[in-house]
């Protein structure tokens, strides 16, 4: 019976799958939710699951963070790493969970992480074709924080999404009513190309185009991406885990005296940082 598979439904299928590769969340959203805008100015059409896989019904979002003490050294060479294997598990993990549904007889496609060519690219039209951070939020994984990201109840914004677009009708998750962000303006303070103001998303996000040319710079010294607005960021439960409750570490220089020393040893080395010290 199509529908169930092995006595599970096609979302407990999932479920299990997610658990076995050791996803860390997973989220279903049913595509007309993308009719009805959380707020203006909202997706455009073309950009809607049916405008890119027309056969899709539900879209299926899994996120993995990035662990907070490595988004702290941002930006360097080890966020620049770990931001690179986190997407790349990404893809790998919505292949598969697409290529799973597909032997069960549901079409279903994975939409790349990252669905641009360059930061070049970026620059000239800083838009890709779909948007994982909306289709999680429609997924309740999370909410829109200032810093234009997805904040999460554990990870805070350190987190990475993912999307599989499949013609399986799957039950939707329901969207947070909540705001996880706490609008304590942290990021829009730390911001180094002040690309943020105190208004909440999708007004916050002021300067784009600040902000992509900032990616272009730390990517020819390899330590993109920046990172700061996502370190400083106070939500999340792993900060408890990582003992890293009190952010004053990351302006206080005698608060978090081990936490900089730790930093400035991985930003020296495997990028151009100590040539551009100043810009950091």
């Amino acid at each position: 019976m199509k529908g169930y598979v092995s006595g599970m439904t096609v979302r407990d299928l999932i479920i299990h799958e997610c658990k076995e590769l050791g996803i860390s969340c997973v989220g279903f959203a049913d595509v007309s939710r993308w009719k009805d805008p959380l707020f203006e100015p909202w997706v455009p059409e073309e950009f809607f699951p049916v405008s890119v896989y027309p056969e899709a019904q539900t879209a299926v979002v899994i996120g993995l963070p990035v662990h907070l003490p490595v988004v702290e050294s941002a930006p360097s060479i080890w966020y620049h790493e770990e931001y690179k294997t986190v997407n790349s598990l990404i893809d790998q993990y919505t292949w598969r969970l697409a290529s799973l549904l597909n032997s069960h007889g549901y079409s279903s496609v994975s939409v790349p992480r990252d669905g641009y060519g360059s930061i070049r690219v970026l620059q000239k039209n800083p838009v890709a074709f779909f948007s994982h951070r909306h289709a999680a939020v429609l997924a309740g994984l999370g909410t829109f924080g200032r810093n234009n990201m997805v904040l999460t109840e554990k990870w805070g914004p350190r987190v990475r999404f993912g999307t599989v677009l499949t013609s399986a009708h799957i039950p939707s998750d329901p969207i947070m009513e909540k705001s996880v962000c706490i609008k304590c303006n942290s990021c829009v303070h730390a911001c180094p190309v002040n690309a943020l103001s105190e208004d909440d998303y999708p007004d916050s996000l002021t300067d784009k185009k600040a902000c992509t040319e900032r990616s272009a710079l730390l990517n020819s010294e390899s330590r993109s991406p920046c990172g700061i607005c996502i370190r400083v960021c106070p939500v999340g439960s792993d900060r408890v885990l990582f003992e890293r409750t009190d952010i004053r570490i990351y302006d206080d220089p005698e608060a978090g005296k081990k936490y900089h020393f730790a930093w400035d040893h991985v930003r020296s080395y495997g990028s151009d940082w100590q040539k551009n010290k100043d810009r950091t």
